[in-house]
């Protein structure tokens, strides 16, 4: 199985872009910011490039607020964290440590429900 990685290409108009390599058929992807899914993501095929897969997630401005969120684009068969994004608002962006932090916690959130879910399943 080919490694899969998805590259950032820009954010226009509200819309995250990415060039994502190595599946041969596109795979499921979840965005989420504070554990809850975005709607609306695409993966589309890249004309003559096998396999390459245009990625566009829209950023709903109901989900921007003053300060960091951050958003994971996870591939949902796997649970692997492909890419992540932040984006800042209301506040001079002194340093990137907030958005490192912020990544952090979610990224913890998740080890945290992968792990009770696994003390589940060996318990029962």
């Amino acid at each position: 199985m080919p490694d899969t990685t998805l590259t950032k290409t820009r954010i226009r108009a509200g819309i995250w872009e990415g060039i994502l390599t190595g599946p041969a058929s596109p795979p499921a992807l979840e965005v989420t910011l504070l554990e809850k899914p975005l709607a609306g993501v695409t993966v589309t095929a890249l004309p003559d490039q096998l396999g390459s897969w245009a990625v566009r997630v829209p950023v709903p401005a109901e989900v921007l607020s003053d300060g960091v969120q951050t958003f994971l684009i996870r591939d949902t068969a796997t649970g692997a964290t492909l890419q992540h994004f932040t984006i800042i608002t209301g506040v001079a962006m002194e340093d990137d440590l907030r958005a490192e932090v912020d990544l952090l916690r979610a990224e913890l959130d998740m080890l945290k429900r992968a792990f009770r879910r696994h003390c589940l399943e060996t318990v029962g």
